[in-house]
This record gives structure tokens, C-alpha cells and sequence, in this order.
């Protein structure tokens, strides 16, 4: 039996029974002169090389590993459809939907030699009814096309140079999420909207329907029944709202999540959704009414033998845990979107995290950026809105200028709008870091090495509201709540040679030294609403981790946590916890 890599259903919070997981062996073909189209690559009865999916063809588990710049690649896979599902089709009308949760950058899917569809954009999903092309033996061919170095690209992390170097990493191409096939109805469900509502004890529903007819909607906890209620769908759309029986807050390092379960027109698909509440309040930023400073750490979401993709479901939730165990209670997810999974287990965890898009490698002084640039984004806050766990949006992080020219600041200001169009119900950053045009939290990235100067010039925010920032020609702090929310970076490279901020410390009792320093003077400061240390693990040359790159611990990690967990300024007296 063909071992299948990534087995698990990918879309948690969508769930159907009757699914085909595609991972595992595809051929495989690079195309460097992007002229695959127009040999006709997607009638070719076989391609020249194999892969296995979802690794992208840079990584070692990929089984390519092939380093260098790729400029487009194809995919083959012949799929045997079941037979119940062929007759499901002829005799019901039943679907069958294609679903790729990312390939990088530009996909063609063809099925059976004909196109079904393209997507632009590395992070985000897209799905392709494929039943009118479907035959028992069905061919499903994709082409990916990539260019990091066009300025048109978010690309995030992957780096513009050959090689990696400094803060940019292994670049990714093609297929990096899982692949699968679903059967639903005719008449299904096609997205849900979910929005907490804790403070009324209740859960607001929007489900988007193909077709008419009744919506039910069942919630439990710990699996005992907690709500039920319905509404019918006459335009392809029913509002839901759900008083709840019992009302259980969805906490930091607990989680508590209820189980959902949906059914439409014969459709069941199961689901899941967190009560809480987060907004912003007298310079601080509170979950659930109460008082938390974010204690987060920046997580790149890079492996070494996967790169993009986590090598195993474990992997992702030893990421979480380490971090955890650290003392920190949330992460800024860096330049990157992340699985759903991933984002699941944060969920279920109690772990809180920044959505952050992978904007570097986008010209940002060019506004010919903005359409697809901000359909990209809009596909990342839709398919993440319903996780509990994201308590902060960030379409851009520092947006420096390109090759001499300044940033077009009504791009940030259009994809902040439209951020808070989609979802007024969490803080958003416009660009985390520089430089700030208009946003819900002023945040900062500092990567002073001295604790002493550091706690000086944060110490005249609490002092005199008067906020020590590098980049004030460019940027205006207006009284928003501030958070350092990249720090610290501080180089640890025993076997030398390595990248990081600033001058290393010469002995294990100088790097805690200085991480005490730098960390306290920000829980210490009652203006200061939270931080964001980097970085949670070494990434390739990048040395700064608290663990290396294979998630082995550098330092005594007790040592660490004690320092992250020590009382913050901002919560005290406030009822706030850790």
C-alpha cells in the first residue's frame, strides 16, 4: 500500500467523509524555458521525473531537491475515481471537487488533457469542479509558474540570490499543500462564516449554499450537546444564530472548542469555533475582557527537510508546544500563511498568533501591486477569519524602500480598509514594524543589543507618552497601543560563521543576560502591550533561534520561560493573566 505523506484532512474546520487524499507520487517535470503550454505538456502521456506531494521540488522530502531558481514545473497524476462515486454522479448528480490548499505562484489545472481553471497567488487555497471532466481513470496535470525576482511576487521569505543569505531562506515552488479530491452533493455547502459572540453566549453562522433548501446547525462540548438552531437558504446564503446552552471562553494555553456540525440538502460537514473576544483598550490589548500582554515569538514556518511544508502533523504541533514551553502564548506567523492545520492546533492548543501575508518581494512603491496583492490577501482573511486563535491581522510587514523609492502608502491603506471591511472584530497592523500609514496598533521592530539604552528609550513612553522611534520622519505615533513586536535576535552560533543582530555574546551567561535585560524592560513598562522575540528556531544561516533549526533547545529553556512568564506592568492590577 502506497505510503500517503501528510495524511490527515487538511481543511479542519470544513470536514466531509467522502474524500481521496492525493499526496504521495506525481510525475514531475521542470520547464525552465516556460514553454511547457505550448508543447502541449498537459496531453503528454507521461512526464519525465517523479516528486511526492506536498513537498515542494527544492526540499529534500520532496525527492527532487533541485536548489535553483525554477521558472515553471508540471504535474501528472492518473487518479482512479471509485465506482460508488461515478454512479453518484450519473444517478444524483453528485460533484466532484478538486482541491489544492497551495501551490506557489501562477497554477493551470488541466483534467484529461482539457484546462478547468488557473489560480494566482503561493498561499491560498482554490477549487475546481472537475465532474464534467471526470472518466474512471481521470488525468489531473497542473502547471506552476514562479518568478520571486519580478517585483509582482510576494514571495516573503524565499530568497532573491541564488543561495540563501541573511533573513532570506530556500526558496519554494509548485505544490506545497496537500492535494485532494471531495465528493459532495449537488446542493452543498460551500463556505462558513463563523463569528463568536461571547459576551451574549452565543454564535453568529453564515453558511454559503450551492442551491436551496434548510440549513441545520448542531454545536457540542466536549461532546455533549451545547445549541442547535437552523434558517433556510433561498440565495445561496443562510444566517445562523446559535444561543449556546453552556458557554465555555476559549482561553490562552487551555483552547476549549466546540464541535459544529452542519447539514444541507443531505450535505454534513463538520466544524469547529472558539468563543472569545479581543479588542483594544487604554493602550492594552485584552482577550475576553481581560488585560494579556502578548508574549509572542516570531515562527517562520520553515523545515528543514520540508521547507514551506511541515514533514508530519506531529512536527507542526512540536512547533506550538516548544514555543509554549518557552513561556510565550502566541507566535507572529512571519511572512508566510500558514496550513489550516497548523492554525488548528493553535486553535486547540490556546495559543494566539498574528496573520501576517508574505508581502516581501512585492514592490510596494509600485501600486500596480494592488490588485493581485490585495485579492491574495483577501483569500487569506476569508479562509482564516473562523479561527479563534488569530487575535491580529498584518497585510504587510516592514515595507522598506524599493531600489530608491518610496512605499505607495495608499496600497496600505486600501488593504487596511478592506481588512477591516472583512473583519471588524480583530485589531489590524498595516505594516508591521515600518512604515505605519494607518493602523490599530503601533508596533515597533528594534534590534538594539544594549539593555540598557533599550529600557531607556521605552522608558519615556511610560514617563512622558513620548515614543522613541527610528523612523519618525516617516511615521506618526498617534496613541495607539504599542508593542515591540520584533526584538532581541540575539546570535548564538557555537559552530560560527553563522547570521544575526548585532554582536554575539561571548559565553552562555552573557546571551540570558541580555535576554533578560531586553525582555523585562518590556513586561516592566505599564505602556507597553506586548513583544515579539526573534526568533523561535534558527532558520538555515539565520542563528538567532532559542532552538536550532531541528528544534533542539541551545539554552536551558526553564531559564527562558521564567523570564517570559515574569509579571507584565500592563496586566497588573487589571486582572490580566499569562
Amino acid at each position: 500500500m502506497e505510503h500517503i505523506p501528510r495524511p490527515e484532512y487538511p481543511r479542519p474546520q470544513l470536514m466531509r467523509k467522502d474524500w481521496i487524499n492525493l499526496n504521495g507520487e506525481w510525475e514531475f517535470e521542470l520547464d525552465q524555458s516556460a514553454s511547457g503550454a505550448e508543447r502541449e505538456l498537459y496531453r503528454a502521456p507521461a512526464l519525465s521525473g517523479r516528486i511526492t506531494v506536498p513537498f515542494c521540488p527544492e526540499s529534500e522530502l520532496s525527492g527532487v531537491g533541485f536548489r535553483d531558481f525554477i521558472s515553471c514545473v508540471w504535474y501528472r497524476r492518473a487518479v482512479s475515481v471509485p465506482e460508488e462515486w461515478m454512479e453518484a454522479v450519473s444517478e444524483r448528480g453528485d460533484r466532484v471537487l478538486l482541491h489544492f490548499g497551495a501551490v506557489d505562484y501562477a497554477a493551470t489545472v488541466y483534467v484529461n488533457g482539457e484546462a478547468v481553471g488557473s489560480h494566482t497567488g503561493g498561499y491560498t487555497p482554490f477549487t475546481f469542479d472537475i465532474t464534467s471532466k471526470l472518466t474512471p481513470e481521470t488525468v489531473i496535470t497542473l502547471c506552476a509558474a514562479d518568478d520571486e525576482r519580478s517585483g509582482l511576487v510576494p514571495s516573503g521569505k524565499q530568497s532573491g540570490k541564488l543561495a540563501s543569505y541573511g533573513c532570506y531562506y530556500t526558496r519554494t515552488t509548485g505544490i506545497w499543500q496537500t492535494v485532494w479530491l471531495e465528493r459532495v452533493p449537488k446542493n452543498h455547502i460551500r463556505s462558513l462564516k463563523l463569528r463568536p459572540d461571547l459576551e451574549n453566549g452565543r454564535v453568529h453562522i453564515t453558511v454559503r449554499t450551492r442551491g436551496q433548501g434548510r440549513v441545520t446547525a448542531r454545536a457540542f462540548f466536549d461532546g455533549e450537546s451545547a445549541g442547535a438552531a437552523e434558517a433556510v437558504s433561498a440565495g445561496g446564503e443562510a444566517e445562523i444564530t446559535m444561543d449556546l446552552d453552556k458557554v465555555v471562553p476559549w482561553e490562552l494555553g487551555v483552547g476549549g472548542l466546540y464541535d459544529l456540525t452542519l447539514g444541507f440538502e443531505g450535505d454534513e460537514v463538520k466544524s469547529y469555533f472558539g468563543l472569545r473576544s479581543v479588542r483594544l483598550e487604554d493602550g492594552a490589548f485584552l482577550l475576553n475582557g481581560k488585560r494579556v500582554f502578548q508574549r509572542l515569538v516570531l515562527d517562520q514556518g520553515f523545515y528543514p527537510d520540508g521547507i514551506y511544508t511541515a514533514p508530519s502533523e506531529e512536527a507542526i504541533i512540536r512547533d506550538i508546544r516548544i514555543s509554549m514551553d518557552a513561556g510565550f502564548n502566541g507566535a507572529r506567523l512571519h511572512q508566510k500563511v500558514f496550513e489550516p492545520r497548523f492554525l488548528y492546533h493553535c486553535d486547540r492548543m490556546g495559543y494566539m498568533v498574528w496573520g501576517e501575508y508574505a508581502n516581501w518581494g512585492a514592490d510596494v512603491a509600485d501600486i500596480n501591486v494592488l490588485p493581485a496583492y490585495l485579492t491574495q490577501w483577501t483569500e487569506a482573511v476569508e479562509r482564516d477569519f473562523n479561527h479563534p486563535s488569530i487575535v491580529v491581522w498584518a497585510p504587510f510587514n516592514e515595507t522598506w524602500n524599493v531600489k530608491g523609492r518610496v512605499q505607495r502608502n495608499e496600497l496600505l491603506a486600501v488593504c487596511y480598509s478592506v481588512t477591516k471591511l472583512l473583519d471588524p472584530t480583530r485589531p489590524c497592523v498595516d505594516t508591521s514594524g515600518n512604515f505605519h500609514v494607518v493602523t490599530d496598533i503601533f508596533d515597533l521592530h528594534d534590534y538594539d543589543q544594549s539593555p540598557e539604552s533599550f529600557r531607556a528609550k521605552y522608558d519615556r513612553l511610560a514617563s512622558e507618552g513620548v515614543l522613541d522611534d527610528r523612523h519618525r520622519q516617516r511615521q506618526t505615533y498617534g496613541g495607539e497601543p504599542v508593542m515591540l513586536s520584533e526584538y532581541g535576535g540575539i546570535k548564538w552560533d557555537e559552530a560560527g560563521g553563522g547570521w544575526g543582530y548585532g554582536n554575539a555574546p561571548e559565553t552562555m551567561e552573557e546571551f540570558i543576560s541580555r535576554y533578560r535585560g531586553l525582555t523585562l524592560a518590556l513586561l516592566e513598562n505599564p505602556r507597553m502591550a506586548g513583544f515579539c522575540y526573534t526568533q523561535l528556531y534558527d532558520v538555515e544561516q539565520e542563528k538567532n533561534g532559542l532552538y536550532t533549526y531541528w528544534r533542539a533547545p541551545k539554552f536551558d529553556i526553564g531559564v527562558i520561560r521564567q523570564i517570559n512568564t515574569a509579571p507584565a506592568a500592563i496586566e497588573r492590577d487589571h486582572g490580566g493573566g499569562r
